[in-house]
């Protein structure tokens, strides 16, 4: 017979992974990073497109939904937008079901922005509460973006629940602090940036389009709105120590986990 506690450890270890498997939130706040494209434009430059899901013990938030996943079942997984050549190896439901999770099985959904290259599969998460800046969903909505393709990866994100971030301050999403989205207009009228402390590799500032280049935060160049959004970034890297993620910088997304790994 086998000891007694060897069959409860084989029962809780199962148990443990019969929890991961159906998707039930970790009791530790953990950050996932899922390529949703990569982009090389004509002129020789590349550039990444994550999605990055946030797992808390109280629930599951989504920052940016990437490309199209369409585009994955294209030829060579490939297609051209803007002048730039798109490419989507993997579609973002399939990482999800990796992660024994669905589209609506995410709780918050929050954008950095509204442009074409973060809202791709924003369709997929209508049950989802989205967290957004009054300003930017007006934006979003505004009546010569409704007659654009683009218009329909998101249209449905105007009659789902959301929560509404007016003025300047930041937006705690669990209560906890260790999820907060911070205010950083400028690029688009209500971009956003989202730090996530984790409880093992500290603060992370996903930071977003402020910086979408890795040669620009040093250029410091844009509207006295960016600049002033740049600087408010700056005080929290500098202040709270944390790790930058310029999202279009591959060399910072490709420096985190490796999907289905994650930072903790």
């Amino acid at each position: 017979m086998r000891p007694i506690h060897a069959l409860l450890a084989c029962a809780v270890f199962g148990g443990l992974v019969r929890a991961e498997a159906q998707g039930i939130a970790p009791t530790e706040l953990r950050l996932y990073t899922m390529d949703c494209g990569r982009m090389r434009t004509s002129t020789g430059i590349e550039g990444s497109n994550p999605c990055f899901l946030i797992r808390h013990p109280r629930g599951d938030l989504l920052w940016d939904t990437g490309l199209p996943q369409s585009i994955a079942d294209a030829p060579n997984q490939t297609t051209t937008m803007g002048g730039a050549t798109i490419t989507v190896r993997r579609k973002l439901s399939d990482m999800l079901s990796d992660l024994s999770l669905a589209p609506a099985d995410i709780e918050f959904l929050a954008l950095s922005h509204t442009h074409p290259d973060h809202v791709g599969n924003a369709a997929l998460f209508t049950a989802s509460t989205w967290i957004v800046d009054v300003d930017e969903r007006t934006w979003a909505f505004r009546s010569e973006v409704r007659r654009l393709p683009m218009f329909a990866s998101y249209q449905g994100l105007e009659t789902m629940r959301t929560r509404l971030l007016e003025g300047d301050g930041d937006h705690d999403v669990f209560g906890d602090g260790s999820v907060v989205v911070i205010q950083a207009a400028g690029h688009t009228p209500g971009h956003a940036v989202l730090l996530v402390r984790l409880p093992q590799a500290g603060p992370v500032l996903l930071a977003g389009d402020i910086w979408n280049t890795r040669e620009s935060r040093g250029e410091r160049r844009g509207t006295p709105q960016q600049l002033a959004s740049m600087d408010k970034a700056e005080r929290i890297l500098s202040g709270r120590g944390a790790r930058l993620v310029r999202q279009h910088v591959a060399e910072d997304v490709d420096s985190l986990p490796r999907f289905p790994d994650y930072l903790r």
